[in-house]
């Protein structure tokens, strides 16, 4: 799968190495019971929510419940029928952060908007967590809020940024930093890094 991605996109071989953790860092996290996060603006908030698409239903793969769990389920809730728990598939806990209007509308108001997304790191998140943190530049003042109180809190950040990094570089424990600057050309070549990393943690848990 990782060939596919090198052979479709060379130029992403620059930063093969942090994809790859980040990866690894995923399947860690959900092997331990964690969950991810994820912050950005515009462009990247789009991006915050097709990432979480991706993990929280069946992306390549249809991730059918077992047996055991159907099980289960229909012992605690008798009215569940198979009809339902048919369509049901299992998801990677995620959470796009920018989709909380409520919440960030009031920050804004009320507070500082530099926090929309560090407030809700500080009540959502664990030690074990993960941060994906998305900033074109690097330097978004609210990511960089957020990746700061994620790591005050045990949290692994991901970065996806471009070439240049900014801030988000140098603080991220995982630093993808695309080989583009303009900032439509950077979102470009995210989308087939985080397609890979969402198909390659899926086939880690779902090879069937």
């Amino acid at each position: 799968m990782y060939n596919e991605l090198q052979k479709r996109y060379p130029v992403l071989a620059a930063c093969g190495e942090e994809i790859r953790a980040a990866v690894d860092t995923l399947i860690a996290c959900y092997e331990q019971g964690g969950k991810v996060l994820l912050c950005g603006n515009g462009g990247n908030a789009a991006d915050c929510d097709h990432i979480t698409g991706e993990l929280m239903k069946g992306f390549l793969k249809k991730r059918p419940l077992s047996a055991a769990q159907r099980a289960a389920m229909k012992a605690i809730s008798p009215t569940l029928n198979d009809t339902l728990l048919d369509k049901l598939q299992i998801g990677l806990p995620a959470i796009s952060l920018p989709t909380l209007p409520a919440l960030n509308t009031a920050l804004c108001n009320d507070v500082d908007a530099t926090l929309i997304f560090a407030q809700s790191v500080l009540a959502l998140a664990k030690g074990g967590d993960v941060l994906i943190a998305l900033s074109t530049s690097g330097n978004a003042e609210n990511v960089a809020a957020a990746v700061a109180v994620a790591k005050a809190l045990g949290v692994t950040v991901i970065g996806m940024t471009g070439k240049d990094g900014g801030r988000l570089a140098a603080t991220a424990d995982i630093a993808i930093r695309v080989p583009e600057r303009e900032t439509f050309k950077v979102q470009e070549l995210h989308l087939p890094v985080y397609h890979y990393i969402c198909a390659a943690v899926e086939e880690h848990f779902f090879k069937a």
